[in-house]
């Protein structure tokens, strides 16, 4: 997607948010997740338990991941993610699949994530993206546009729809939202691929995937995800997570990246067209 796209999408997103607010505002106060070229940042690095649910995949205790930014800080070396594997709600299947990256990453070799391999990223590790550089929204009444400043990965949310019958499984699946109680965009997905982690732990699924999630406009500053993964071939029950991220302002739209071009120094390889697409 180009600058010039963005930017079209932008005016469109801003013309519906300031001159229909208040036609809006009659039906679903819409919390604005956009206000002036703002994007989002994470907090954390890793998704956070959610007390009374089981909870995500998270890193070995022995093995402490250290990005670039934490090592820099704590004066160590920077790794890669160890994932822990006695996390009781995950299948044997998914197990055996993590416990396989580990051994790569633990042997000196690279660990996989969908930014390094310039890959989509799927849900809801999209809004693991955000650790680095911003994710934007722009608001329309019949969709919500979520891109992420690093490659401008897009993922589309259709407003106030029901799902369809059967959609083709697909890397950012059928993401169907509406609003609720003034400050949270609810989004329901379903159609996902298989060829995505749920996380930076390696931590796979089935197209039987299903993820609501709950964004929340704490403040004008800070933003809440909760989302709830339910996929009955890879989990024993339901899980949720927590994820936040606070506000960075922009005076202009975000630069257009290329992420693959001459990026061939991980093992995992970035994608490349061997045909053209049309």
């Amino acid at each position: 997607m180009t600058t010039k796209a963005l930017v079209a999408i932008a005016t469109t997103g801003l013309v519906w948010v300031t001159a229909t607010g208040s036609v809006a505002a009659q039906q679903t106060s819409v919390p604005d997740f956009f206000s002036n070229f703002a994007g989002w940042v994470a907090n954390t690095e890793d998704y956070e338990a959610v007390e009374g649910s089981p909870g995500p995949v998270t890193g070995d205790p022995a093995h402490p991941y250290y990005s670039n930014a934490t090592a820099r800080r704590l004066g160590v070396s920077s790794n890669y993610r160890v994932a822990d594997l006695t996390n009781p709600n995950v299948k044997p299947w998914a197990n055996e699949i993590m416990k396989r990256e580990n051994e790569k990453v633990l042997g000196g070799g690279i660990g996989f994530t969908a930014r390094s391999s310039c890959m989509p990223a799927g849900v809801p590790t999209f809004a693991a993206f955000a650790a680095v550089q911003p994710i934007y929204f722009i608001q329309t009444p019949k969709q919500v546009t979520m891109i992420f400043e690093g490659d401008a990965q897009v993922r589309r949310v259709y407003m106030d729809v029901p799902h369809s019958a059967d959609p083709k499984p697909s890397w950012y699946g059928e993401s169907v939202g509406h609003y609720e109680e003034g400050d949270t965009l609810v989004i329901d997905t379903i159609g996902l691929n298989n060829k995505t982690f749920l996380n930076n732990y390696r931590t796979p699924h089935t197209e039987k995937l299903h993820v609501v999630e709950r964004w929340k406009l704490l403040e004008s500053n800070a933003l809440e995800l909760l989302f709830t993964v339910d996929d009955p071939d890879t989990f024993f029950k339901p899980w949720t997570a927590a994820f936040r991220f606070h506000r960075v302002q922009r005076s202009a739209l975000p630069y257009e990246e290329v992420c693959a071009e001459n990026n061939f120094q991980f093992e995992y390889h970035v994608p490349v067209a061997q045909k053209p697409d049309f």
